[in-house]
């Protein structure tokens, strides 16, 4: 008894303290502490990529079940857990933060919030996950506001209104911490909004800047709207951004121009949608943009995570960004100038008839392969290669790694909502269904591509489709999951299949790794519980 009361002092101790906060250079440094997880995808370059290797090819099919953590919601869940120091945060959908012990899964405090009534995402009441900065936790809520909470007790510190929900506004990923800065994106590009990226002081809320993802009158590619409809044209931000100190830069992905499949309202490229913009993170000015589809009528969102990574391009060390996109086609671009390097499909695409290199890679569409009232065939389906899960960069292995969708087809057709979507995969749900399409139809994998070429260098194939992330670590082991509800190990050079579990529910986020008294975890969430796995004592 005095030993159990003895470590519910300790652990409390430890969420109370935080003597060691979580500065900046922390964030910026984050492979000098390869215990934690201090932001969305590790590190503010997004590779999920981990330096622990304690868990390896050949001992992890004796990983066992440490603890699980079961959410009181029956949302989604597709939050990826920050660990500080023994401390694990989560969030309970849709924007409930909760506080574990990381090394046993108990409950240090929980802070509720409730949402206005009104608060309608179009894909969910789910929340991506929150940031830190000092003691300070960040969440952005799906009634549009941005919460700043103690870290060490869940107290409220402040909240401001980032746009009004009433307008369809909403914030699903986690927020972003440059330098003083936290900042977040609009989601709601599904209805008729105008995406907005704010930064504000991370001490007092105050607003710093704001860039809107449809430039207004008098700025540069407002021409690509007709008439006024740039005021609700979407181009929404649904995911985390990335940050490179040496430019100054964050690269965020933007969604669908709205109306989603009826281009007629909208003539024109309709910039800044589907695209990555970077911004200058102390002013927000646009740096340089690149549009993955312009006049986008088939519903192809930019909302995947971008990666950073410093690779030999043609002989020499090129600062890159790595991207896997909805439209199908992956891309290496240079992100310091915007310059694609190149750019090629990654599963079937038949919009596509090349790019335009004169014109720094634009795409060329197809003829006739675009929506009519009649019906055509457009693949990918309306839900993408690959929709918001994150990818994965290995430094070790120098691949990248990528949750697809391959085979799946839709009938677009001009108007209001596609009709005829045989085969199209069902947006991620937290329970099991059962798979009705054959592998003709559409089936999911995660494949490994060579960042020199973008060709395939291996696929692990499901039978179903896959909403799941992807987390590669030093041992050279790449983990993910998918809609079966399987949880498993991969060989990150092979693709070999090293270890599985089925956890009883939906995979629908990134699983993600740390260490706590000595012993490496690997985290997941599955259904609506979160389950830690480690290596036996």
């Amino acid at each position: 008894m005095t030993r159990t009361l003895g470590m519910l002092a300790a652990a409390i101790a430890a969420v109370a303290s935080l003597e060691a906060q979580v500065s900046f250079d922390r964030l910026l440094s984050a492979d000098r502490e390869p215990h934690n997880w201090l932001s969305y995808s590790r590190t503010l370059t997004n590779q999920r990529h981990s330096p622990l290797a304690q868990i390896t090819p050949a001992n992890v099919k004796s990983l066992e079940l440490r603890w699980v953590w079961q959410a009181r919601s029956l949302e989604k869940f597709e939050t990826t857990s920050l660990v500080v120091d023994g401390v694990l945060y989560t969030v309970q959908a849709p924007n409930d933060v909760v506080a574990l012990d990381a090394a046993t899964g108990r409950v240090f405090w929980t802070f509720a919030y409730t949402p206005a009534a009104n608060a309608r995402p179009c894909c969910g009441r789910v929340n991506r996950g929150v940031s830190i900065l000092g003691d300070t936790l960040f969440m952005g809520t799906i009634d549009a506001h941005l919460l700043a909470l103690d870290a060490r007790s869940g107290h409220q510190i402040w909240k401001v209104q980032v746009a009004n929900v009433g307008d369809n506004y909403a914030i699903t990923h986690a927020p972003v911490i440059v330098k003083d800065l936290v900042i977040v994106g609009t989601a709601g590009g599904d209805f008729p909004t105008r995406g907005m990226i704010t930064a504000y002081e991370a001490k007092t809320g105050k607003q710093r800047w704001r860039f809107y993802t449809i430039p207004g009158p008098g700025e540069p590619g407002h021409d690509t709207w007709s008439g006024d409809s740039w005021k609700t044209g979407g181009a929404a931000v649904w995911n985390s951004a990335a940050y490179d100190p040496e430019t100054n830069l964050t690269y965020w992905g933007t969604g669908n121009p709205w109306p989603d499949w009826d281009g007629r309202r909208r003539l024109g490229d309709n910039l800044y949608s589907d695209s990555v913009v970077a911004l200058d993170a102390d002013t927000g000015t646009l740096k340089w943009h690149y549009q993955f589809t312009p006049h986008d009528e088939i519903d192809y969102d930019s909302t995947q995570v971008p990666i950073l990574a410093d690779i030999n391009w043609q002989g020499r060390s090129r600062k890159v960004m790595l991207w896997a996109n909805r439209n199908g086609v992956a891309y290496v671009i240079d992100r310091t100038t915007g310059e694609v390097l190149n750019a090629k499909p990654y599963v079937t695409v038949n919009w596509l008839d090349g790019f335009d290199k004169s014109k720094n890679w634009r795409p060329i569409r197809t003829p006739r392969v675009v929506p009519t009232p009649e019906g055509t065939t457009m693949m990918p389906t309306v839900l993408g290669a690959t929709n918001w899960q994150p990818a994965s960069y290995s430094p070790r292995t120098g691949l990248f790694y990528v949750s697809v969708w391959e085979g799946t087809s839709t009938v677009a057709v001009e108007g209001a909502t596609p009709r005829g979507l045989g085969g199209v995969n069902a947006l991620g749900q937290a329970h099991l269904e059962r798979n009705r399409r054959t592998p003709q139809e559409g089936y999911g994998a995660v494949r490994a591509i060579d960042p020199q070429t973008l060709d395939t260098k291996w696929e692990f194939k499901m039978s179903d489709t896959t909403w799941a992330g992807v987390l590669t670590t030093a041992s050279d082991l790449l983990f993910s999951g998918g809609k079966e509800g399987y949880f498993y190990a991969l060989d990150a050079r092979s693709g070999a299949l090293l270890w599985r579990l089925a956890l009883g529910g939906q995979v629908n986020n990134g699983p993600m790794t740390y260490a706590v008294n000595g012993k490496q975890h690997v985290v997941v969430a599955a259904g609506s519980g979160l389950f830690a796995f480690a290596l036996p004592d």
